[in-house]
């Protein structure tokens, strides 16, 4: 490893079958913008999907995503290969705040953009921290695998999913048989698509399920008449170039106390990436661990500024690096350059805001059924011992909380649902502790 800032990047002869792309290299510009468009098509269905559950500017959120990018790129030093996307983490929180009802634009997005910033700023200073325990002990990271080991963030992963069940099945059942119908045949395209093809097309369920969906429908509503059609007209009409819609933040209190302890679960997530990327890699990454923290809590801070959604490490795109073994950063700015330029697309907004309401709602069911399930993988990964009452009791009780939407009111400070669950799992695992804490989560 080069002790400059940025690697020394080393032009390979190409991704030949077997060969493995480290990091620091970097492949002839053809196939290099060919990766890095794969990884804009690998994150783009839930990059997208997300603001349209949350009421959010599609194409300010994947500017923001692109950006986000640039941004943990620069902060890492090109060290650790990552794309910045749209977090469902954030997803309870905003509509708990905000009282979305689930299509158009969010009319109380600032306030959930002011807890958005918070939270970065949250998730910023669990970053500096982490590094400078890094650089004193060189392990920064332990402190965390203590106080949040795998049946914690497995929970906390879960309650994300648990707490919005009720939101997603009530924008599923829409108000006519129709839309009911509709939703629950985007869930058979999904599990179609995740079941019965392979590669590419596998990998990429929400996003391909999402277009057969909106084909079915568009034949049924469109051709023949039996729900509302899809307006293509506001697609023609929109320009091809032009600015994203942008918005100011406030701060709120009680938005913040909401939103601001999602920042335990990105940084669940983030370690959990860079521990993958890292044995695929054979690279110890763990050095670069505080600046990955610090890089996605500023790009987190910089979207909620002007109205993007939260940022997190993908794992869809560490599933492309998995098939293709090709781990150079430098794809990742090339796949950030697309997104920024997909981003000042109002045409591409209008094509995402066209899709039709029981079709969100379907996906919904599927998206936040995978994020509790998500939740349960880590558990499973991880070997967790339900055996042992201190972790039996833990998530019991944070699971309860969460999918309860447990409350707490300490004057204007007040907890919600994921927020109470969040805090109840790490306070009740550190009263229950004893001997050695297990270890670290894998994403």
């Amino acid at each position: 490893m080069s002790d400059s800032y940025f690697p020394r990047w080393r032009l390979t002869a190409g991704a030949t079958e077997g060969a493995v792309v480290q990091p620091d290299e970097i492949m002839p510009w053809p196939q290099t913008v060919a990766m890095g468009a794969q990884h804009v098509v690998a994150m783009f269905g839930s990059t997208i999907l997300a603001p349209l559950i949350m009421g959010f500017d599609p194409n300010m959120a994947i500017l923001m995503s692109g950006i986000g990018t640039l941004i943990f790129f620069l902060f890492v030093g090109g060290r650790v290969p990552s794309y910045l996307g749209s977090s469902f983490a954030f997803i309870g929180g905003v509509i708990a705040v905000t009282g979305y009802a689930g299509s158009g634009p969010n009319a109380n997005i600032g306030v959930a953009l002011g807890a958005i910033i918070v939270c970065g700023l949250v998730y910023t200073a669990i970053g500096l921290l982490t590094a400078w325990l890094n650089a004193r002990t060189g392990g920064g990271s332990d402190w965390i695998d203590a106080w949040m080991p795998p049946v914690v963030t497995g929970a906390v992963v879960a309650v994300i999913g648990l707490n919005l069940a009720p939101i997603a099945a009530k924008g599923a059942m829409g108000g006519s048989l129709f839309e009911s119908g509709m939703a629950l045949m985007t869930i058979l395209c999904v599990g179609g698509v995740a079941v019965h093809t392979r590669g590419m097309v596998q990998r990429l369920l929400i996003l391909v399920g999402l277009l057969l969906a909106c084909v079915i429908y568009a034949i049924l509503a469109n051709g023949l008449g039996l729900g509302k059609p899809i307006d293509f007209g506001a697609i023609g009409a929109a320009p091809w170039l032009g600015l994203p819609t942008f918005s100011a933040p406030v701060f709120e209190a009680h938005a913040i106390s909401l939103i601001a302890p999602v920042a335990i679960i990105l940084v669940a997530e983030n370690l959990g990436h860079i521990k993958a990327v890292s044995a695929m890699t054979g690279q110890n990454l763990d050095r670069y661990l505080g600046r990955a923290f610090i890089g996605d809590g500023v790009a987190t801070m910089v979207s909620g500024a002007v109205g993007g959604t939260g940022v997190t490490t993908y794992a869809e795109n560490i599933g492309v690096m998995t098939v293709t073994r090709i781990y150079s950063t430098v794809v990742f700015v090339v796949a950030a350059l697309i997104a920024i330029c997909l981003g000042f697309s109002p045409k591409f907004g209008a094509a995402i805001q066209a899709i039709p309401a029981p079709v969100l709602g379907g996906m919904s069911i599927v998206v936040f059924g995978l994020i509790t399930i998500a939740g349960a993988r880590i558990w499973v990964v991880n070997q967790v011992d339900f055996s042992d009452n201190r972790n039996l009791i833990v998530a019991a009780v944070t699971l309860i909380l969460g999918a309860g939407n447990f409350s707490i009111a300490i004057g204007a400070f007040r907890l919600d649902g994921i927020g109470t669950a969040t805090f109840g799992a790490i306070i009740l695992y550190a009263l229950l502790r004893r001997g050695k804490p297990d270890r670290q989560p894998t994403v």
